[in-house]
């Protein structure tokens, strides 16, 4: 079939729906002819048309352009671009390689992709990718519109679209099994369990091929295409369908209140380092879009990924800024987490600037204005800028909560006062004055490491099953099995290790900074010891729906906590909590066994503290004890005879006993509290006869 062509023009990039046809547009400076290509099907081995744009009539610029008549949403299509290929140069133009458009809003042709084809010559039309025509303007989004929950009222789940309804007992039809679909079905688990926020592991198309032989990336950190949801976590199988099932997911979560966080890898591709494929960018202008070593043969690797991504380039910038507005503007999510942030504030050559011009082009987008931007402010090259991260939105996981927290609790010495700046949203690490606290991303466990009943069940990596004699992973998690390596059946051990797990998501959840926990840990979702599962799509890494009958007891504690944390304004606090009392203000108090006398000693591993905030009446006193012995904590004075401490939390009682609402927690008769060995205790003082009807269970 013969369709009308005309020149097009420069704007935007992409594939664009207009009324007549499609405006196609790409970005190349030194290829010498670009061929588009348009198939009937997404199976079709070869292009049933190819239009060939001359650099005189269809180039503006850098950017080449042509109009085609006649087509219009689904329309499946792809580039060859020609030119020199001469690696020692930068260039790595290979007019055979059939190209995905850097813009593609959705991706085809899985079921024959190769990787391998990819990277050796030779045309590689059968077994290529190709991209798909999106017109994003005709879904029907029902008045949705962005949450924009503050980070004070925020709890993040950090969730993996495949994994949480993979498993055959997770109840959802096996045809949406790790599927956006399958994810809307288990939306009530989520707000049930108390969670505001889902941040999704990468859902930009990635390539799953890239792992070693007989194994899966299953994590998602190597992406395709930053425009292009996921398409195998679809259950449609058109060419669109993984554009609308994704947005169907972040209108079901909306109606939930729930927002939607997106985990972007803007520091590397899936195309690897010179040994890899060729696939997008590479074959456009190798040079613009990665770092180069002094040998442009070779990549800059500070992603540990193979290459990097040069985001200060104005055309990479401008590539990621587009991403991020599209996928607010067209795709309603709510913020975006940004992997190896760091790599971000590097320079073309790979040096960090004091100024990155793409981190403050992020910082003050108007259209961004009301998203969530979070940074892990680290890179793999030894770039660690936690606490001095450009600018005043971007919010920050907390990697020294996350390591202080572990030890505290493992028993080591010296971490009480590191505890204690933790607990108060880290001003050593964040000391400016205006800076809200609740942009402190607390975590005691991510994607990234062991799960939480591993951190409590193995002193050792596992990651025999990666295939790479346990090379590979952190060799250090801060971690303590408890007196046993792994899985075992003494009944003392395994009363410890549940203690251990509700201290640290007691600590977790009391801390000034927005909490983030990890899926499946409210469940005891075991690894069997395997702190890097990016290549794990198996059961290793699966929800298991049947450990919510098993571990009742943990499930319980974290709905009931979150609950408790959710309904007082002492936790939801703007500003750092003061620690002189003046009649006004929430503030906090810290206490040792005696009142008033907190052991900061290397040696100590117990601490209190009060939290009051006059306005709302809210009262507490929390006792961590690390200790391997009991201890025995005073009690603050209340001031109203009819004024009572009762128990909130114990984590060394049983369930319920462990977590009680106020209208049936146990009053607290003596002057001192005992406490036993390595467990967390939270009383709250109330009046006996006036306990808000918010609060009774």
């Amino acid at each position: 079939m013969n369709r009308d062509i005309s020149l097009g023009k420069s704007y935007p990039l992409g594939a664009t729906v207009e009324p007549k046809g499609v405006n196609f547009c790409v970005f190349s400076k030194n290829a010498t002819a670009i061929d588009l290509l348009l198939f009937d099907t997404a199976d079709a081995p070869e292009p049933a048309q190819i239009f060939s744009l001359d650099p005189k009539q269809n180039k503006t610029f850098y950017y080449w352009h042509i109009f085609v008549s006649g087509i219009t949403s689904g329309q499946i299509y792809a580039y060859r671009v020609h030119g020199p290929y001469m690696p020692e140069l930068g260039l790595r133009f290979d007019g055979q390689k059939v190209l995905l458009d850097p813009y593609t809003r959705a991706i085809v042709g899985w079921h024959k992709y190769s990787r391998e084809a990819a990277i050796h010559p030779g045309n590689n039309s059968a077994q290529a990718l190709r991209s798909v025509v999106v017109d994003t303007q005709t879904y029907d989004w029902e008045g949705d519109q962005p949450l924009k929950t503050p980070y004070a009222a925020s709890v993040i789940y950090e969730l993996h679209v495949g994994g949480f309804t993979s498993h055959p007992n997770s109840q959802v039809s096996p045809e949406k099994r790790g599927t956006y679909a399958g994810l809307i079905e288990k939306i009530p688990y989520l707000k049930d369990l108390g969670i505001t926020a889902v941040e999704l592991l990468p859902i930009h198309q990635f390539d799953a091929q890239d792992a070693k032989p007989g194994l899966e990336n299953y994590w998602g950190y190597s992406t395709m295409s930053f425009f292009a949801p996921h398409s195998s976590y679809s259950s449609r199988r058109d060419p669109l369908g993984s554009v609308d099932e994704f947005r169907d997911m972040v209108k079901a979560l909306h109606r939930a209140g729930i927002e939607v966080i997106l985990d972007v890898v803007f520091n590397h591709t899936a195309e690897g380092n010179h040994q890899g494929p060729i696939l997008s960018l590479k074959g456009f202008e190798n040079g613009a879009y990665y770092i180069l070593e002094d040998n442009p043969v070779f990549y800059k690797n500070y992603s540990g990924c193979g290459n990097t991504l040069k985001a200060n380039h104005e055309i990479v910038g401008r590539m990621i800024l587009d991403c991020l507005r599209y996928w607010v503007a067209e795709m309603h999510v709510d913020g975006f987490r940004f992997d190896l942030a760091s790599i971000l504030s590097r320079s073309r050559s790979g040096e960090p600037l004091k100024d990155p011009p793409i981190l403050w082009s992020i910082e003050s987008d108007p259209l961004l204005a009301g998203t969530k931007i979070i940074a892990e402010a680290w890179d793999a090259a030894g770039l660690y800028q936690v606490g001095s991260f450009i600018g005043d939105r971007f919010a920050e996981w907390n990697g020294p909560f996350r390591d202080d927290v572990r030890r505290f609790v493992k028993g080591d010495p010296g971490m009480v006062p590191n505890l204690a700046a933790r607990l108060m949203g880290s001003p050593d690490i964040y000391p400016q004055e205006h800076r809200e606290p609740n942009r402190s991303i607390n975590f005691v466990t991510c994607h990234d490491g062991l799960t939480l009943n591993d951190l409590v069940s193995y002193n050792f990596k596992h990651n025999q099953a990666n295939k790479e004699d346990n090379r590979d992973g952190a060799n250090d998690d801060h971690s303590w099995n408890c007196g046993v390596e792994g899985i075992t059946e003494n009944p003392e051990i395994a009363a410890l290790r549940l203690r251990q797990i509700k201290n640290f998501l007691t600590i977790l959840l009391v801390s000034q900074g927005t909490p983030m926990i990890l899926m499946g840990d409210e469940i005891r979702h075991t690894q069997l010891g395997n702190n890097n599962a990016y290549c794990q799509n198996n059961e290793l890494s699966w929800f298991d729906w049947s450990k919510l009958e098993t571990h009742a007891e943990l499930h319980r504690f974290v709905k009931e906590i979150i609950q408790f944390i959710q309904s007082l304004q002492i936790f939801q606090q703007e500003r750092i909590l003061a620690i002189n009392y003046d009649g006004k203000r929430p503030y906090i108090a810290w206490h040792g066994v005696y009142l008033g006398m907190p052991d900061w000693g290397h040696d100590s591993h117990s601490l209190a503290l009060t939290l009051h905030h006059p306005v709302y009446y809210e009262h507490l006193y929390i006792i961590f004890n690390a200790y391997w012995q009991p201890l025995k904590f005073e009690l603050p004075p209340l001031d109203d005879p009819a004024e009572h401490w009762y128990q909130i939390v114990d984590t060394a009682q049983p369930a319920p006993q462990d977590i009680c609402s106020i209208a049936n927690a146990p009053q607290v008769r003596d002057a001192f509290y005992p406490v036993a060995p390595r467990s967390t205790v939270i009383l709250r003082a109330n009046f006996q006869c006036q306990i808000p009807e918010s609060l009774e269970s």
